[in-house]
C-alpha cells in the first residue's frame, strides 16, 4: 500500500479510499465487517460514508466496527442529500450541516470526522453560509478538513474563493465521478486540482460495475436496480467502449474490475481512488489492482480504448 498527502493537509492517505455506501444494503452487517478488516488489515486507512447511505445505517456499521482503530482511520462524511421525508433535513444550510454531523457523530460513535464533504452543490443555499457552518464545525473540533464533491470546477472554485475571501476553513480536497466511460474530471476539474493543490477522492471507478463486463453476460447490478445509474451509462457508445477494455483486458490476462481501479489510480493527479463491494469476494477482485502499476505507455492504451472528452475551450492548446 502506498500513501499520499492529502493535498496540502499533511495527513497521508491510502492510495485506494474503502467506499462504505453498499454496507446495510447490498452487504449485511458481517458482509461489510469483512470487507472493512480486510480493508484495514492490508493498510487502508481513508474510509469514506456519508449520513444518506442507507439512511443512517451504513454509518451505524462504520461506527460498530470502527472502535479502538478510529485513531488509525482518516474518516470522511457527507451532508446534503434527503434524510427522509422531513422538510428540512435536506441541502447544504447551515441549519442542515450542523444537525446532520451531530447525528453522523452520533452513528459514527466518534467525536470528529477528519473530512466533510458538502456532498453536492445546493442551487438554494448562499455558499458562504455553508462553508462557514463547516468553519463553525471546524473551530468547534468536530470537523478537521472541508471537501466538495459533485460540484463542477466553477462551484469548486467559488468555494476555495469564498473561503479565502472569509478566512474560512479552506477546501482541500474533491470528490468527483471518473472512470473510462466518465472522463469529464481530465478536462477543468483535475487541473484545478493540480492548480490549487487540492485532493482527488475519485468514485465509480468501475462503472457502477459497467467495467467489469458482468452487464455484457446477463449478470445485475446497480445499472439494473436504479433509474439513476440507467440514465448514466446509457448511450451505446459506453457498451461499445467497455466490450473493448474488456477484450483489452482479456489478452493482458488481466482482472477488468482490477484494471479499471488502476487506470483511475495512474492519473497523477488522483490522491486516493474510491472502491466499494457487495462482498468481500467482490472486493478483493479489485484490489488487484495494487498488483497493476500502469507505466505511462499502458495507461496511454487504456485510454485510448476510450472517447476523449470534448475540452474546455475551442482553442488549440498552447
Amino acid at each position: 500500500m502506498e500513501y499520499r498527502y492529502l493535498g496540502s493537509t499533511g495527513v497521508q492517505v491510502s492510495e485506494l479510499c474503502l467506499g462504505t455506501m453498499t454496507f446495510g444494503k447490498e452487504a449485511d452487517e458481517t458482509a461489510s465487517r469483512d470487507i472493512m478488516s480486510h480493508a484495514f488489515d492490508l493498510g487502508i486507512n481513508f474510509f469514506d460514508t456519508a449520513c444518506v447511505y442507507n439512511l443512517g445505517k451504513t454509518e451505524e456499521m462504520v461506527g460498530r466496527w470502527m472502535g479502538a482503530k478510529r485513531q488509525e482511520i482518516i474518516l470522511a462524511s457527507k451532508v446534503h442529500f434527503p434524510m427522509g421525508e422531513t422538510l428540512n433535513r435536506r441541502g447544504s444550510s447551515r441549519r442542515n450541516i450542523l444537525f446532520e454531523v451531530e447525528c453522523s457523530l452520533k452513528r459514527l460513535q466518534t467525536d470528529y470526522l477528519d473530512v466533510l464533504y458538502l456532498h453536492h452543490w445546493d442551487e438554494h443555499t448562499d455558499l458562504a453560509q455553508s462553508l462557514n457552518a463547516v468553519n463553525t464545525l471546524v473551530e468547534q473540533g468536530k470537523v478537521l478538513y472541508c471537501a466538495v464533491s459533485n460540484f463542477a470546477a466553477w462551484q469548486v472554485m467559488k468555494a476555495i474563493a469564498v473561503a479565502r475571501e472569509q478566512h474560512l476553513a479552506p477546501v482541500v480536497a474533491m470528490q468527483p465521478m471518473y472512470n473510462l466511460l466518465k472522463r469529464q474530471v481530465e478536462v477543468e476539474l483535475l487541473p484545478l486540482a493540480a492548480h490549487e493543490g487540492l485532493a482527488v477522492i475519485p468514485y465509480k471507478a468501475l462503472a457502477a460495475g459497467m467495467l467489469t463486463g458482468k452487464y455484457l453476460h446477463g449478470q445485475t447490478g446497480r445499472l439494473h436496480e436504479i433509474d439513476m445509474y440507467q440514465r448514466r451509462y446509457e448511450k451505446e457508445q459506453y457498451i461499445d467502449v467497455t466490450k473493448r477494455f474488456i477484450t483489452y483486458a482479456s489478452r493482458r490476462a488481466k482482472t477488468p474490475a482490477a484494471l479499471a481501479a488502476a487506470w483511475v489510480m495512474s492519473h497523477p493527479n488522483v490522491t486516493s481512488a474510491l472502491i466499494g463491494a457487495r462482498s468481500l469476494a467482490q472486493f478483493k477482485e479489485t484490489l488487484g489492482c495494487l498488483d497493476l502499476r500502469l507505466s505511462p505507455d499502458e495507461r496511454a492504451e487504456i485510454t485510448a480504448i476510450s472517447i476523449d472528452p470534448p475540452g474546455a475551450t475551442d482553442r488549440e492548446s498552447a
